[in-house]
């Protein structure tokens, strides 16, 4: 495999499109595909000016082969799945020895905002980090973010990582489980979900007792993501 073949693997991975790749590191439109096909190589300034342009990539993958896709962190976390709180890993995540993973975005909280667009696409500049989860590796991560304030304590803490999947075309929800919700006023919310008084609202419920429960209109919410697991970091 060339690194021209991996760069298309990353492309790929992103969800970008290959004309969306090209405007951003400056190519001719087709430009790419048409190396990619025709099994030429690609020039190593070209090669260092995508590396400037998506740091994440691990540069050794990229030319060699070697290693994970992208540059990863070690954590030591508490791992946990979600409504599962007996069932937990502690130990060192480490991505670059975890090479069969994906590793996941943490993005940032403007980011996150804009995750019920129908268009939406996490872009280098909105990753904070990445994490390899082996707990994880049989569910479908989108990203994870950071969570913030106390309406959801003693279940998450300010400051745990909570990896979520997006809830796509579907109006089927699990009443009493954990939701990250994009909303037209209130930004993005952290709640338990349960039935609302009518089929046009939903029931939003803090863990946090101080924090009494809510209605949000059906109309009022732009996207929807269930919680999967939380990093509670050390």
């Amino acid at each position: 495999m060339s690194a021209l073949d991996r760069l298309k693997e990353y492309i790929d991975y992103k969800g970008i499109s290959i004309k969306r790749f090209e405007e951003s590191v400056g190519f001719s439109n087709g430009s790419f595909g048409s190396q990619l096909r025709n099994k030429k190589t690609i020039g190593v300034d070209k090669l260092e000016y995508i590396l400037s342009v998506y740091p994440e990539i691990n540069t050794e993958w990229l030319l060699t082969g070697k290693g994970s896709m992208l540059k990863g962190t070690t954590q030591h976390a508490v791992v946990m799945m979600a409504d599962q709180p007996d069932s937990f890993v502690d130990k060192k995540q480490t991505a670059g020895n975890v090479t069969d993973l994906t590793p996941i975005p943490l993005i940032n909280p403007i980011a996150i905002a804009k995750f019920g667009n129908p268009d939406f696409q996490i872009a280098p500049q909105d990753i904070e980090d990445y994490y390899v989860i082996p707990k994880f590796k049989y569910h479908k991560v989108d990203f994870m973010i950071e969570v913030s304030g106390s309406s959801m304590y003693p279940k998450y803490n300010s400051g745990d990582i909570i990896a979520c999947t997006i809830i796509r075309g579907s109006r089927f929800i699990q009443w009493n489980k954990c939701y990250v919700i994009a909303t037209r006023e209130q930004g993005v919310l952290v709640k338990r979900i349960k039935e609302g008084k009518d089929n046009n609202n939903i029931l939003a419920v803090s863990e946090n007792k101080e924090y009494p429960p809510f209605e949000i209109p059906n109309d009022e919410i732009t996207g929807i993501a269930i919680v999967v697991g939380v990093i509670m970091l050390e």
